[in-house]
């Protein structure tokens, strides 16, 4: 997969925490039918029966439209259905440790926060991309509204790694950080919670 990361410039798609598999399916697909580079899995209240039905879908959808798919935390997960990469955040386990577990062959995301340091670690571990947010508040997640935008400049400068921002992302917020060299934007409710999915995407698209 490493071959690919000069591909990964544009929008990230990460799952909403939806129950509803069918619903989750026909917005990703008419998200994946605009562009989307790469497409995360991420559910934090499912259990591991839905989480493997919609994990699988969501995987062939992927296939259908030539998207790179990963998991988010669950390696378990990530390696039953031979997923094509892991993210980890930092409280899951290390870069290292799922870079030993999946090999060299996947991807394997790291999220860094505001963190140039965990940023650097991660590049130093193996890591395929790095991951910094968030910058506005979110509708989804809860976190720190902390991190500057200086470090995606200061980043960019320093570790030669993907970068993608995170973080209440519509195409209007994350303009500037694209502009300073982000070369991915993951969003979650602006697209999924978009009245028209495929202008969301669109937007995004028009940034890169």
């Amino acid at each position: 997969m490493k071959n690919e990361t000069n591909k990964w410039r544009g929008l990230y798609l990460v799952t909403p925490n939806w129950d509803d598999t069918a619903r989750l399916l026909q917005v990703t697909e008419q998200a994946l039918e605009r562009g989307v580079c790469l497409l995360q899995y991420r559910h934090k209240t499912a259990d591991a029966a839905l989480r493997l039905e919609q994990a699988s879908a969501l995987q062939s959808l992927c296939r259908r439209y030539g998207v790179p798919f990963i998991i988010n935390d669950y390696l378990d997960l990530c390696q039953a259905l031979d997923a094509d990469g892991l993210h980890v955040g930092g409280t899951d386990m290390s870069v290292a440790e799922a870079r030993a577990q999946l090999g060299v062959d996947k991807i394997v995301g790291a999220s860094c926060y505001g963190d140039l340091a965990l940023a650097q670690r991660a590049f130093e571990e193996g890591a395929s991309y790095m991951a910094f947010g968030g910058f506005y508040p979110s509708v989804v997640k809860k976190y720190p509204v902390t991190t500057p935008h200086t470090i995606v400049t200061e980043a960019k400068a320093s570790i030669p790694l993907p970068l993608v921002v995170i973080g209440g992302m519509n195409a209007v917020l994350a303009k500037p950080l694209v502009e300073q060299g982000a070369d991915m934007v993951a969003a979650i409710s602006s697209v999924y919670l978009a009245d028209e999915v495929g202008i969301a995407v669109q937007g995004f698209r028009d940034l890169f």
